[in-house]
Parts: structure tokens; sequence; C-alpha cells
């Protein structure tokens, strides 16, 4: 018989191969038929999304309504309110919401409080979200950081807070949606900061909220194409960062930097984005109707086999691998 170099036969460890697959595949086919109930009586349930203006929020509230749901839409502006209350049923309610502004917050609170009832309130999505200003972490400046952050941070920890007791009173959900960039950092600028925030509070309030019952689970996407990936607003925004910069600091980076970085903008994240958005929407819409929903979902092929699998790798290998696929600078030491 063959033996391998550490003593055991090839057929052993075929049938080793074999052994641990059959499990790979028993535990997904057992996590598939676990996850397909959905919750009853979803005419009573009522859903409280921020950031329904457009993108993901829109559709979610869209495809929730389509359900049965009784959703409440944030929006920021008076036309998506009045854009979603043309497109959906009656069921749906819209309420303007800045998650930056604690009385516009509160005020939503109230009029969600007064609706819901004693029955509680079934689930929170804290999908509002803004990704600009974006750029090198010394392009930035501390104001810049603190806007974003009351957005994609305090937002979600404002607005959630806000509506806690009705969630608890349900036995609810809240669903946070964070970014796969909430798990490693690629570029610099607050984004990633927010991200990283909002799965720290996710985590904590998961093991805080369990022992009411309360579920909290969070969206992790890559890269899809939405307002936050649109190349011509991540244009404008690289070159208003650029032109406000310090000459020393133009010429650390060079004079044809920002041409380069306006060439990767326009060229690797319209490749990178996927255009289904129903696949951000439907981990959305199974965290908030599935009996056993998942704590993590990660939609977007390059969330599962690029960011989440560079997240895991030792700190050395990930800044290599992203540092050789970064632009060249002018002062760069070799």
């Amino acid at each position: 018989m063959c033996q391998s170099a550490w003593g055991g036969s090839t057929d052993s460890r075929a049938d080793m191969f074999l052994y641990l697959l059959g499990l790979v595949v028993l535990f997904y086919l057992y996590r598939w038929i676990r996850e397909l109930p959905r919750v009853s009586d979803k005419g009573s349930k009522h859903v409280y999304i921020t950031g329904c203006d457009s993108g993901f929020g829109n559709l979610l509230a869209r495809h929730l309504d389509r359900k049965g749901f009784r959703v409440v839409a944030g929006c920021f502006t008076e036309k998506g309110e009045e854009d979603l209350r043309k497109s959906c049923s009656g069921n749906l309610m819209t309420v303007h919401l800045d998650v930056t502004s604690k009385d516009s917050i509160d005020e939503v609170a109230a009029a969600i409080k007064e609706k819901v009832g004693e029955r509680g309130l079934w689930a929170v999505v804290n999908n509002a979200g803004v990704a600009i200003p974006s750029g090198p972490c010394d392009w930035h400046t501390l104001e810049d950081y603190r806007s974003m952050l009351d957005v994609n941070l305090n937002g979600v920890i404002g607005v959630t807070l806000s509506v806690l007791p009705l969630i608890k009173k349900a036995r609810g959900r809240v669903v946070n949606v964070a970014s796969v960039f909430g798990r490693i950092s690629p570029t610099g600028g607050p984004y990633c900061v927010s991200k990283y925030g909002v799965e720290a509070f996710n985590d904590s309030l998961r093991l805080n909220m369990a022992p009411f019952g309360v579920k909290v689970l969070c969206i992790e996407p890559g890269f899809f194409k939405t307002n936050v990936t649109d190349g011509a607003v991540h244009t404008r925004n690289v070159t208003m960062l650029w032109e406000r910069l310090p000459q020393e600091v133009k010429d650390d980076y060079g004079s044809k930097y920002l041409q380069k970085a306006i060439a990767e903008v326009k060229d690797k994240v319209p490749k990178m984005s996927d255009g289904d958005l129903m696949k951000v929407v439907s981990c959305m819409e199974h965290a908030i109707s599935a009996v056993w929903p998942r704590k993590r979902y990660s939609p977007g092929w390059d969330a599962k086999f690029l960011w989440l699998p560079l997240s895991y790798m030792p700190s050395c290998v990930t800044d290599y691998i992203i540092l050789r696929g970064g632009i060249p600078i002018a002062k760069q030491i070799q």
C-alpha cells in the first residue's frame, strides 16, 4: 500500500477528506433548513427603517411593504417620502428623519410609540449612512471625521436607543448595516472608523439584549452600485480634498497623485460594484423575518472571497497586499 510522508495511506487521506466534506455539506444543509421558517402575523409587525430616500433602504421599504409588514420609512428629503408613498400601499408610513438631530430622532420615536402601542416595535433597520469625505487620513480634518461619525455611528446609536424599549416590548430585532470595511481598513479617512464603531456597538448590544429575547443582527455588504460607490461623487470628493490641502502635503504625494486617484476611482470601483442590490435587501429581509436569523450577513462576492478572508490574515500579509495595490507617492521611502 502506498504510504504518505507522514505515515498514513493515500486511501486514508481520501476517506478523511470525504468525511470532512460530508460534515461541511451536512452543516450547510442543516443551516439552510433551520433558516427557512418565517415569523407569522406580519401584518401586525412594524419595521422602522432609516435612510429610505434611495439605495438599500428604499428597496427594503418597498420589499417589506409587499411582504405585508407595517413599514415606517425614515427619509431625509420630502421627495424621498413622496416617491415612497406613491409606490407603496397605505400601510407604509413615511417620516422625516435626520439621524444627526436628537430632536428629529426623538420626534420619530414618539410617533412610532403612539402607532405601535402595547405591541411594541418588531424591528429597526439602521441603514442611513454616508461615504464621503473619503481619502488618505492626512487629507482630512477632525470635522470630516466628526460629520461622518454623526451619521454613520452616532446616528445608529441614537436611533437604536430611542426605540429600544419598544423593541424589548416586542422581543424584536435590531438590524445594523455596517460594511465589510468594518472588518478591514484598505482606505483612510472616517468611513472605516465609523463602520468599525458600528460593529462594536452591534456586538455589545447583541450580548446586552440577549437576556431580553431581542436579536441584534449585522449586515456587512461588499461593493454595490449605490450612491456610496458612485464614481462621479467620489471623483468630486477626492478633487475637493486635494484642492484644500496645503502645498506641503501635495508635494509629499506628488503632482500626479490626484490624476491617478481619479483614474482608479473611475476604473476599479465600477468593476468591483455589484449591481444586484437585492442581494443585500434579501439579507435584511431575512434578518427581520426569519425565525432563526444569522448574527452576521456578508452579501457580495467581494466580501466573501476577498475582504473577509483578508481580514483574518496576519497584519503583515494584509498590509503587503493592500500597499502593493496602492497608488505610489512621490516621497515614498525605499
